[in-house]
Protein backbone atom coordinates (compact mmCIF):
# COMPACT_ATOMS: atom_id res chain seq x y z
CA UNK A 1 0.00 0.00 0.00
CA UNK A 2 1.30 3.43 -0.94
CA UNK A 3 1.10 6.24 1.58
CA UNK A 4 1.19 9.85 0.43
CA UNK A 5 1.88 12.90 2.56
CA UNK A 6 1.29 16.33 1.07
CA UNK A 7 2.59 19.65 2.27
CA UNK A 8 3.17 23.18 1.09
CA UNK A 9 -0.28 24.69 0.80
CA UNK A 10 -1.17 28.10 2.16
CA UNK A 11 -2.41 31.57 1.42
CA UNK A 12 -0.78 33.60 -1.31
CA UNK A 13 -1.61 36.74 -3.26
CA UNK A 14 -2.48 36.61 -6.92
CA UNK A 15 0.68 36.43 -9.00
CA UNK A 16 2.56 34.63 -6.27
CA UNK A 17 4.00 31.12 -6.10
CA UNK A 18 3.72 28.01 -4.00
CA UNK A 19 5.35 24.61 -4.15
CA UNK A 20 3.45 21.55 -3.05
CA UNK A 21 5.20 18.35 -2.08
CA UNK A 22 3.92 14.80 -2.08
CA UNK A 23 6.12 12.33 -0.23
CA UNK A 24 5.41 8.72 -1.14
CA UNK A 25 6.24 5.53 0.71
CA UNK A 26 5.56 1.92 -0.17
CA UNK A 27 5.78 0.00 -3.43
CA UNK A 28 6.74 1.64 -6.69
CA UNK A 29 4.12 3.05 -9.02
CA UNK A 30 3.89 4.16 -12.62
CA UNK A 31 2.32 7.59 -12.48
CA UNK A 32 1.34 10.42 -10.17
CA UNK A 33 -1.41 12.90 -10.72
CA UNK A 34 -2.17 16.20 -9.08
CA UNK A 35 -5.82 17.08 -8.69
CA UNK A 36 -7.74 19.94 -7.16
CA UNK A 37 -11.22 20.44 -5.87
CA UNK A 38 -12.87 23.77 -5.20
CA UNK A 39 -15.99 24.04 -3.02
CA UNK A 40 -19.06 22.89 -4.91
CA UNK A 41 -17.05 21.60 -7.84
CA UNK A 42 -15.87 18.23 -8.97
CA UNK A 43 -12.32 17.09 -8.46
CA UNK A 44 -10.32 17.98 -11.55
CA UNK A 45 -7.02 16.81 -12.97
CA UNK A 46 -4.26 19.42 -12.93
CA UNK A 47 -1.31 17.48 -14.26
CA UNK A 48 0.69 14.32 -13.90
CA UNK A 49 4.12 12.77 -14.17
CA UNK A 50 5.26 9.37 -15.31
CA UNK A 51 7.68 8.02 -12.77
CA UNK A 52 10.06 6.08 -15.00
CA UNK A 53 11.11 8.96 -17.26
CA UNK A 54 9.60 12.09 -15.77
CA UNK A 55 7.30 12.78 -18.69
CA UNK A 56 4.63 15.28 -17.70
CA UNK A 57 1.21 16.36 -18.85
CA UNK A 58 -0.82 19.42 -17.87
CA UNK A 59 -4.32 20.69 -18.40
CA UNK A 60 -4.71 23.92 -20.36
CA UNK A 61 -5.66 26.18 -17.42
CA UNK A 62 -2.31 25.56 -15.73
CA UNK A 63 -0.03 24.97 -18.68
CA UNK A 64 2.92 27.32 -18.59
CA UNK A 65 2.30 28.23 -14.95
CA UNK A 66 2.55 24.91 -13.11
CA UNK A 67 5.43 22.45 -13.24
CA UNK A 68 5.51 18.91 -11.91
CA UNK A 69 8.78 17.25 -11.04
CA UNK A 70 10.05 14.32 -9.00
CA UNK A 71 13.00 13.53 -6.80
CA UNK A 72 13.71 9.83 -7.10
CA UNK A 73 16.04 9.75 -4.11
CA UNK A 74 13.41 11.29 -1.84
CA UNK A 75 10.47 9.53 -3.51
CA UNK A 76 8.77 12.90 -3.63
CA UNK A 77 6.71 14.61 -6.30
CA UNK A 78 6.44 18.38 -6.51
CA UNK A 79 3.93 20.79 -7.95
CA UNK A 80 5.47 24.20 -8.52
CA UNK A 81 2.74 26.77 -9.02
CA UNK A 82 3.63 30.20 -10.39
CA UNK A 83 1.53 33.17 -11.45
CA UNK A 84 -1.27 31.97 -9.23
CA UNK A 85 -4.79 33.23 -9.82
CA UNK A 86 -7.79 33.36 -7.50
CA UNK A 87 -9.41 30.62 -9.60
CA UNK A 88 -6.57 28.29 -8.56
CA UNK A 89 -7.99 28.30 -5.04
CA UNK A 90 -8.84 24.71 -4.10
CA UNK A 91 -7.85 21.71 -2.06
CA UNK A 92 -4.98 20.03 -3.89
CA UNK A 93 -4.40 16.29 -3.86
CA UNK A 94 -1.72 14.01 -5.15
CA UNK A 95 -2.60 10.50 -6.22
CA UNK A 96 -0.72 7.54 -7.62
CA UNK A 97 -1.59 5.02 -10.27
CA UNK A 98 0.14 1.74 -9.67
CA UNK A 99 0.15 0.60 -13.28
CA UNK A 100 -0.42 2.44 -16.50
CA UNK A 101 -0.16 5.91 -17.94
CA UNK A 102 -1.24 9.29 -16.63
CA UNK A 103 -4.98 9.72 -16.95
CA UNK A 104 -7.43 12.51 -16.26
CA UNK A 105 -9.96 10.43 -14.39
CA UNK A 106 -9.58 10.38 -10.60
CA UNK A 107 -11.28 6.98 -10.55
CA UNK A 108 -8.23 5.46 -12.21
CA UNK A 109 -5.88 6.35 -9.36
CA UNK A 110 -5.24 3.90 -6.58
CA UNK A 111 -4.00 5.92 -3.60
CA UNK A 112 -4.58 9.48 -2.49
CA UNK A 113 -2.99 11.99 -0.18
CA UNK A 114 -4.96 13.85 2.44
CA UNK A 115 -5.02 17.12 0.52
CA UNK A 116 -3.57 20.55 1.16
CA UNK A 117 -5.42 23.85 0.86
CA UNK A 118 -4.27 26.53 -1.54
CA UNK A 119 -5.93 29.93 -1.29
CA UNK A 120 -5.10 32.72 -3.71
CA UNK A 121 -6.31 36.18 -2.78
CA UNK A 122 -7.02 38.87 -5.35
Amino acid sequence: QVQLAESGGGLVQAGGSLRLSCAASGPTFDATGWFRQAPGKEREFVGGIRWRDGATHYTDPVKGRFTISRDNAKNTIYLQMNSLKPEDTAEYYCAVKMRGEITYSPDRYDYWGQGTQVTVSS
